[in-house]
């Protein structure tokens, strides 16, 4: 049993993702529905998510575009309030990501409680936000001084809205970030938020890391879900799981339940 069963209490799961609307400091930041508009529009995303069955949730602030490299504190402060606020109507396994930095998202996950952590850990990319840098040793260290060798880390290796500097394939970027840097588990994105994985990444990934879970982590929908669970171990789901499948919208109940339908039918098979 992998660590996903135990900690999530399923095999092949799928993480939700709970959007978080901008946040202070960020240059769509509603002012005038401050704080309370936030917490309100989360707390219902994450009940329409456990409604309609999904195994575990994500908080990621999706909306503070342009993204950071580096957390502000306000952002992080916030972000961390906002999970506080809503914590308590959780029913499922949680996690955090803090776009995009891997530091802050260790801090912000020992704050809340999280189960678990996703962010681009390894590697240098040429990004939209500019050269992108992260740090793995520093958030791996950070996990362990802080007490919380439990929280597991989930390594993106291809970051979306960029390219990796450098040739190596994939597979043997997955394969350095579990022996190198102890990923957890690694996921494998598509080009962007909402886009599908490529399914012979995902194939050559996990018959490079072993047991190490992998998880795709864009673009699963209803129609390709059961060949994505055909390879990967579980999946991150967001902007399927939207009004229209658009990433802005709130979160349609019934396409949750839909897709759970899908995922349920290809566990059995």
């Amino acid at each position: 049993m992998s660590w996903l069963e135990d900690v999530i209490g399923c095999a092949r799961p799928v993480i939700a993702m709970a959007h978080l609307p901008p946040l202070p400091g960020a240059p769509l930041y509603d002012a005038d529905g401050g704080m309370n508009a936030i917490v309100d529009y989360v707390g219902r995303d994450l009940e329409a998510l456990q409604a309609g069955g999904a195994d575990a949730v994500m908080f990621g602030n999706e909306g503070d575009r342009p993204y950071l490299l580096d957390a502000s504190p306000e952002s992080l402060a916030a972000m961390a309030a906002v999970v506080g606020a809503v914590k308590g109507s959780l029913r499922v396994p949680f996690g955090v990501n803090y776009l995009w930095d891997p530091v802050a998202t260790v801090a912000l996950a020992v704050a809340t409680g999280a189960a678990f952590a996703r962010e681009i850990f390894t590697g240098v990319y040429d990004s939209d936000m500019g050269l992108w840098r992260p740090n793995a040793a520093r958030a791996v260290r950070m996990r362990h001084d802080l007490g919380r060798d439990d929280l597991k880390l989930l390594f993106n290796v291809n970051a979306e809205f960029a390219a990796p500097l450098g040739h190596r394939a994939i597979e043997s970027r997955a394969e350095s970030a579990v022996f190198s840097s102890l990923a957890d588990a690694v996921l494998v994105s598509g080009p962007m938020t909402g886009q599908a994985v490529d399914q012979s990444d995902l194939e050559r990934v996990k018959r490079a890391v072993g047991d190490t879970p992998v998880l795709a982590n864009t673009g699963c929908t209803a129609d390709n879900i059961a060949g994505i669970l055909a390879v990967a171990d579980g999946c991150i789901v967001g902007t399927h799981f939207k009004v229209d499948g658009d990433t802005w919208n709130p979160v349609d109940r019934a396409r949750v339940a839909r897709f759970m339908e899908r995922v349920e039918a290809a566990r059995r098979g």
